[in-house]
């Protein structure tokens, strides 16, 4: 079995994105995607030049076959994924009314990946990976789900498999304080976390970078990155701190942004960057994505961000 850079696992859902601006119910012309945390950063880091891992368990039906050929179709190793004739994919719209007003409609209750379990995870296939990415998301939409999320945590520390880990909160999934006591775990588990800024507060109940990474890491023996938006982010690795400035910006769509962060941070690391230039990394890809309309399409190739670290103009020549 070849090793693989990272291993993820979680739902990604059929999107469905409409053509014009308007309220959903008089939109009549969607694109057909996709979208899912997990997926979205290891396509992110298979763009990157990196060896990825992703399953789940699809609907036995034409939307699941269409997320597992567009996911393996990136080059990402889908090889564990399951299928299912007991329940469907889910599917989500996204309702734009302006640039910076948006919405997004679920409809995943009872889901083909809601009834992904502790028994469908393969523990040599987890246990090859250098690291094992988990989300917030994945223990929210079923208590089986959660015992793989946990089951999965027990295989990479065994391992000596490190933990990323991205609460990406969906906070009308679960209970307040069932979602900080099950976050609060994870994050003790983990040996990276990812927070946004709003997420970092709803765990902790601090109200600053600073004291959000500290609680986070007490012994200091974590990498914690608060992500900031369009400011940057704050990072602190048990001997070092800082901020990191972002990238100008044009958001076209900004679903995705914290994905495409997660994947740039953790190549940055993969490659053995200082963790300010991964964190860097992470913000030059955060702002390529939010550029493009939809989940994955804006996730840049290596050269890309390298431009983009470099200051230099994404035009280009077409020599034929």
């Amino acid at each position: 079995m070849k090793q693989l850079d990272v291993v993820t696992f979680g739902e990604t859902m059929v999107l469905f994105n409409p053509e014009q601006m308007l309220p959903l119910e008089y939109n009549h012309k969607f694109t057909k995607q996709i979208g899912g945390a997990e997926s979205n950063a290891v396509i992110g880091l298979q763009r990157l030049g990196h060896q990825t891992g992703w399953f789940s368990k699809l609907g036995d039906d034409p939307f699941g076959r269409y997320i597992h050929k567009f996911i393996r179709g990136e080059g990402v190793d889908t090889s564990r994924c399951l299928y299912t004739d007991e329940a469907p994919t889910g599917l989500f719209f996204k309702e734009k009314k302006s640039p910076t007003n948006m919405q997004v409609y679920y409809y995943r209750k009872n889901s083909a990946a809601s009834l992904l379990s502790a028994d469908d995870l393969d523990e040599a296939y987890i246990a090859n990976a250098k690291m094992l990415h988990l989300t917030g998301i994945t223990p929210a939409i079923s208590e089986s789900s959660r015992q793989a999320v946990f089951k999965a945590i027990e295989i990479a520390k065994k391992h000596q498999v490190k933990i990323v880990f991205d609460p990406n909160i969906r906070y009308t999934l679960w209970e307040q304080d069932e979602a900080r006591d099950v976050l609060s775990q994870m994050a003790k588990e983990a040996d990276i976390i990812l927070p946004g800024f709003d997420e970092g507060e709803f765990i902790t109940g601090k109200s600053t970078p600073e004291e959000i990474a500290e609680c986070l890491s007490p012994n200091k023996d974590k990498i914690v990155i608060v992500k900031l938006g369009a400011e940057g982010a704050y990072y602190q690795n048990g001997t070092e701190q800082g901020y990191v400035i972002g990238f100008p910006a044009q958001v076209v769509d900004p679903v995705g942004a914290g994905d495409g962060f997660a994947a740039g941070v953790i190549s940055g690391l993969l490659c053995n960057e200082p963790i300010a230039e991964a964190v860097r990394r992470g913000n030059a890809v955060g702002a390529i994505v939010v550029g493009t309309n939809g989940d994955v399409e804006g996730l840049p190739s290596k050269e890309e961000v390298e431009r983009m670290l470099k200051g230099e103009s994404d035009t280009r020549d077409v020599k034929r």
